[in-house]
């Protein structure tokens, strides 16, 4: 089916527009101090780039500071502007450690303690990729790639997550939900089977996970995995089985939907915007025809992950105005498949250190929510 619209194409009244929510930028976080020691989270490292690295062309500061979004006060300022630009839904990355939550204190401090949170839905995007330490800048020149965490994690570890978030961030009232189904996203499909043991037992725990959220009263489970770049080499699937194999998988894991995270996970970020954008677009078409669940349209912003590295791929002349053509294009992907639910999903509201952020800089100032805003809100 052609992107463009076509003559049994409608514009909707709705639109899910989804940014995924970094939660780096806490002050209140005990954990986060051995990466970023000033304890104001990973703006230690936006704030330090220019003194690690003098006269780096990667030279950004926040409109809105460097502040504390573990605070309610600026989770509330947050969502305002979010909101009223026509973002109305934060996937949250969140993450699992040794046994408990880790970066948890923006959305249980933050957000789901602001006095707007009804205004704006969210849910969550397990990030169960292993933690280097390439988050602490003092050590990243030496490029070293020590494990500090692993994402994968066992059957009793995975039982004591799910309880937890189906009681804790579920039942919350504006938790995101698919026909009723509250939605849960998988980051690392490889690292999640590593963790449970194999194919089988994945399938296994998450029947079981599809099991409890009946249980709680929900209708069922909304079971999303982030699209990378197709890679079938799983322990216990035969993807010789069969001619298409990427689809037998995802019967034989469950999973209702899927969208991406970042473009630099299946494109060549390093070109320019408009060229990884036409690739996206033929991505999108790909994904719809090799598989039978549904795929949400992403757009990234961009992808320049100096401020860590030093140095990076960097996507280029990627403005506002070419990310807001990029957002009518899901828009009318949505607009010709009525069927589909009404979700975008956007990277990101605050990936400072990879460039690829909504919130407000002294670059182009609000230009990227304005792109927003002008597709999702003023074109209505």
């Amino acid at each position: 089916m052609a992107l463009a619209l076509n003559a049994k194409a409608q514009a909707r009244s709705h639109y899910d527009v989804a940014a995924y929510v970094y939660p780096a930028y806490a002050a209140d976080d005990p954990r986060l101090r051995p990466f970023w020691p000033l304890g104001m989270g990973e703006w230690e490292t936006v704030m330090t780039m220019q003194q690690r690295n003098p006269g780096h062309y990667w030279n950004r500061h926040p409109l809105w500071g460097y502040v504390n979004e573990a605070d309610p006060s600026v989770m509330e300022m947050e969502i305002d502007q979010a909101t009223s630009h026509g973002v109305n839904v934060f996937i949250f990355d969140w993450y699992w450690f040794d046994g408990r939550p880790f970066m948890e204190t923006t959305l249980t401090n933050g957000f789901l303690k602001a006095s707007n949170r009804d205004r704006m839905q969210f849910y969550l995007m397990w990030a169960n990729h292993n933690v280097e330490n390439y988050w602490d800048t003092r050590i990243t020149h030496l490029g070293e790639h020590n494990i500090i965490w692993r994402g994968g994690i066992n059957r009793e570890e995975f039982e004591k997550m799910c309880k937890r978030n189906i009681e804790m961030f579920f039942r919350q009232p504006n938790y995101y939900k698919i026909d009723g189904r509250p939605v849960f996203m998988i980051y690392e499909v490889h690292t999640f089977i590593e963790g449970l043991g194999g194919v089988e037992q994945a399938a296994e725990a998450l029947k079981w996970f599809r099991s409890e959220v009946k249980k709680a009263g929900f209708p069922d489970l909304e079971l999303q995995f982030t699209m990378w770049t197709p890679n079938l080499n799983y322990s216990g699937f035969d993807a010789g089985k069969t001619d298409k194999p990427e689809e037998a998988f995802i019967r034989k894991m469950g999973f209702n939907s899927t969208s991406h995270y970042q473009f630099c996970h299946f494109l060549n970020v390093d070109d320019d915007y408009q060229t990884i954008l036409n690739q996206a677009y033929q991505e999108w078409e790909r994904l719809e025809t090799e598989y039978s669940i549904p795929y949400y349209p992403h757009v990234s912003i961009g992808w320049d992950n100096s401020p860590r590295t030093g140095r990076s791929a960097v996507t280029r002349n990627n403005t506002p105005e070419r990310f807001e053509q990029a957002l009518r294009k899901a828009k009318a992907y949505l607009d010709a498949r009525p069927r589909l639910h009404p979700l975008i999903t956007i990277n990101s509201w605050n990936e400072w250190t990879e460039t690829s952020y909504l919130q407000p800089d002294d670059v182009y100032g609000y230009g990227y929510l304005d792109a927003v805003k002008h597709v999702f809100v003023d074109d209505k």
